[in-house]
């Protein structure tokens, strides 16, 4: 709501456009912390009803990481698919920030009850896995993108949390192995 607000109340900056594709991609990293967060803060705390949340959060995360794309596509390329085509070529941050969407895209196309029960519960929870490769690709892209500002407090504290949330799952199947 904020950056809609922000739009039509002329409070974006300088650089509107750069602000609403910066704002969207924000907060698509802001979801997808907070969608991996979920098991490990349902288990620790004993709250399964937490697991409610997850799906729609992935989902939330897929609209935000959907309009940040067009938000770019639209206001930085004019929707000129040749010019798209080419930045994908010329800047690897655009091309790790594609390979991001390419894999929230089955996660997306899947998050949906009917979509569960055609793959089936282990096909599902299978294809579901690949949430664990997003952060990395996304970090990557962050990273390459304030690369060249010479700012990375924002892209640390994502990959921190990333770290976190995925190191938590590999700690407690380690833990769990007998001996």
């Amino acid at each position: 709501m904020w950056l809609v607000t922000a739009a039509f109340t002329h409070r974006l900056g300088a650089n509107p456009a750069e602000a609403l594709i910066r704002g969207l991609g924000d907060w698509t990293i802001r979801g997808l912390v907070l969608t991996l967060a979920i098991t490990p803060l349902r288990v620790q705390f004993h709250q399964p009803a937490l697991l409610r949340f997850r799906r729609l959060l992935g989902v939330w995360t897929f609209v935000y990481a959907t309009l940040h794309l067009l938000a770019y596509a639209w206001l930085d390329m004019g929707l000129d698919l040749l010019d798209i085509v080419g930045d994908i070529a010329k800047r690897p941050f655009i091309l790790v920030g594609m390979l991001s969407f390419g894999l929230l895209l089955p996660l997306a196309a899947t998050s949906f009850n009917a979509a569960v029960r055609r793959l089936g519960g282990k096909r599902w929870q299978t294809l579901h896995r690949v949430v664990y490769l997003i952060p990395f690709a996304a970090c990557l892209h962050f990273w390459w993108m304030r690369a060249g500002k010479q700012n990375f407090a924002d892209p640390f504290f994502y990959s921190a949390l990333f770290a976190l949330a995925l190191g938590w799952r590999v700690w407690r199947r380690f833990k769990k192995r007998p001996g």
